[in-house]
């Protein structure tokens, strides 16, 4: 972290303000490099063995550092970034890693068809490590919030004595702690598309991999915050009759930032939120499906009227 910050403008890893930025200066970016790049260090030297046990997994992951990597080095589409991620779920798909069951309600397990594991498995993939890039917005939120999900993953591993679990989500917990310290408020480096890209897709495959000792409508709370989010800002974009893929600043943490102006204020408030819904998640990860399911859907519904961007506007008489 150190050296990105003496050497970042040199190798072209700058982050410039836009508008959309929360940031008024130039700061260095693609931390994510660094951090995820010590893991297979640290894997390839010291566990070589287990890195052949799971090689698919690291290599997917491996599949979408990369993308990110290029995304912070040179801004390539989304449509790019899609692509990788596809190739990254199909290598676990060949492996057998993927989302074949929804869960249990009213006493029928939703398996799904056969034809539809690798495009709902891609869709899942796709979806969670873009809502994670798009919880980078404040300095150490997207860290934060991950690091809560990381040891509740680490936990759920450790009752069940599951390597991949406990292991993959310490990687990621050690490897982040440094890098707080230096993403924290005001922050000296950002972690970049090569971190958040990374970080959603080992949520995911920790999240596929839970399912097996826990229930999936439990897991829902394990990664709510960058759900949560997403659902609501395309809700609220389609009710404005916008594109919900029109990037804008009308995130949840853009809303919070707005009430006190405190970066530390809101990534503290948010991660709380998180450290909360894992507890939930945790607490009921042996409950029914159903229950579950519609207890999220009260919570989305409440935060949904909660971070509502209107209600100012609606208290000056200025609603559109």
């Amino acid at each position: 972290m150190y050296v990105l910050t003496k050497f970042a403008y040199q190798i072209g890893l700058m982050d410039i303000p836009n508008e959309r930025s929360m940031h008024h200066k130039a700061v260095p970016r693609g931390a994510g490099i660094f951090f995820v790049l010590s893991i297979y260090i640290v894997l390839l030297l010291f566990d070589f063995e287990y890195f052949k046990t799971y090689y698919y997994i690291y290599l997917s992951i491996a599949i979408v550092f990369s993308v990110g990597v290029w995304d912070d080095l040179k801004s390539i589409s989304p449509k790019t970034k899609f692509i990788f991620i596809f190739f990254a779920t199909l290598l676990l798909y060949v492996n057998d890693f993927a989302v074949y069951s929804l869960g249990t309600y009213f006493g029928y397990e939703f398996v799904l068809p056969s034809w539809l594991v690798l495009p709902f498995t891609f869709f899942a993939i796709a979806g969670y490590t873009n809502a994670l890039n798009l919880m980078d917005g404040l300095d150490g939120l997207a860290a934060s919030i991950s690091m809560v999900m990381f040891i509740t993953f680490f936990a759920i591993g450790y009752e069940h004595h599951d390597t991949l679990l406990t292991t993959l989500s310490s990687f990621f917990i050690i490897t982040l702690i440094p890098f707080l310290f230096f993403n924290w408020n005001p922050a000296k480096v950002f972690m970049g598309d090569s971190g958040s890209l990374s970080l959603g897709m080992a949520i995911v495959i920790l999240t596929i991999q839970a399912v097996e000792y826990i229930t999936p409508a439990s897991v829902l709370f394990i990664i709510a915050m960058p759900l949560l989010d997403t659902f609501i800002v395309m809700t609220r974009r389609i009710q404005r009759h916008i594109s919900p893929f029109k990037a804008d600043k009308n995130h949840m943490h853009h809303f919070l930032f707005k009430v006190k102006e405190d970066v530390r204020y809101t990534v503290i408030i948010f991660t709380l939120m998180q450290i909360v819904f894992s507890i939930i998640g945790y607490q009921v990860r042996e409950e029914n499906n159903l229950l579950s399911l519609m207890l999220f859907l009260l919570l989305f519904y409440l935060f949904l009227n909660l971070f509502d961007q209107r209600i100012k506007l609606r208290k000056r008489g200025e609603t559109k």
